[in-house]
């Protein structure tokens, strides 16, 4: 199939852009760079450097490639800076993810798969999580996805496009290539790898008190090379709806901090810090739906593995991307 997918130059999006490609896929990487990279872009794709505030820029590019799919990873994705500066979040997000519909529709691509959150549903009110818990985000990043979910129902609806949301839970770890370098890194894994990297002196822990096994928050954590397969089997036609992507399994804060530990034999020293405002106790996907209706079989379902990899680049890439 020949492949649209914005945000290529991100974490997320490059390591599907590889995996793309290694399965036969032709695939065009739509991407402005103010979070993605350059030299994460696989050099066997077409890039194309965008401007989504420019009008009409999307829908030109869409139009050249003449995609089968559009995988759509293009976002800004901070919680703590949509609750600063939300006008940011829906104009990125909401706004010129519309742009993105139009030219899908425009130019009559079949399928559609979109990069959403568990952050849609908000502070849930069972574990594990499956896709029929109401949706109550409490920030302006969560809002916007779930916006977005709505507009691709009703793009469904009225024009047919069909689509596949992925609700992920904690993208972690990397391929051999390509690895997790953020510019404003929020992410836990690769926080607490910065000690044996050299790069901090300690981690932190926000909250303490949790009531789980050891007070701090559990997670459920996917591998990105999983999620990569994912999105691959939803480009299959028929794959209609919304999925939840996680491991079924949570692992707290300082378990993935002594995973860290093991992995690179080096002791990790944590400061405890109060709580931040809004971290729910425990978020554990049912990733059932997914399983079932499109055959998905996590690879690396151990956080042993998915932080192996992790270090693994890490350490072939201590300062990430060049550029």
């Amino acid at each position: 199939m020949k492949v649209f997918v914005t945000g290529g130059a991100g974490y997320i999006g490059s390591v599907c852009v590889e995996e793309l490609i290694n399965a036969g896929h032709a695939v065009t990487v739509y991407d402005n760079l103010t979070e993605g990279h350059r030299s994460a872009v696989d050099e066997r794709a077409v890039f194309v450097q965008g401007d989504s505030g420019k009008e009409g820029g999307i829908a030109r590019a869409v139009a050249a490639a003449g995609p089968d799919a559009i995988l759509h990873f293009a976002a800004n994705a901070l919680v703590g800076e949509s609750m600063t500066n939300p006008g940011k979040y829906f104009r990125n997000n909401v706004a010129w993810g519309l742009e993105l519909l139009e030219a899908a529709v425009a130019a009559k691509v079949r399928k559609f798969v979109f990069s959403s959150t568990c952050a849609t549903y908000g502070p849930p009110d069972r574990v594990p999580m499956t896709e029929d818990l109401p949706q109550r985000p409490i920030n302006p990043y969560g809002e916007s996805k779930l916006m977005f979910e709505k507009m691709l129902n009703w793009y469904h609806q009225i024009h047919g496009l069909e689509f596949v949301a992925f609700r992920y839970f904690n993208a972690a770890g990397a391929s051999p290539r390509f690895g997790e370098h953020h510019r404003i890194e929020s992410h836990l894994i690769p926080n607490v790898l910065k000690v044996p990297l050299g790069q901090a002196q300690q981690c932190e822990i926000f909250g303490t008190d949790y009531p789980t096994p050891d007070g701090t928050c559990i997670r459920d954590y996917i591998h990105i090379v999983d999620l990569a397969q994912a999105h691959m089997l939803a480009m299959a036609p028929g794959k209609q709806g919304f999925y939840n992507l996680g491991n079924g399994d949570g692992y707290s804060v300082r378990q993935v901090i002594e995973t860290c530990e093991r992995i690179s034999g080096c002791k990790i020293p944590a400061v405890e810090k109060p709580r931040r405002p809004g971290d729910p106790p425990k978020l554990v996907a049912s990733a059932q739906r997914a399983i079932t209706d499109l055959g998905w079989r996590p690879q690396y379902p151990k956080l042993e593995d998915i932080v192996a990899t992790a270090w693994a680049w890490h350490q072939k890439h201590p300062t990430g991307y060049p550029d």
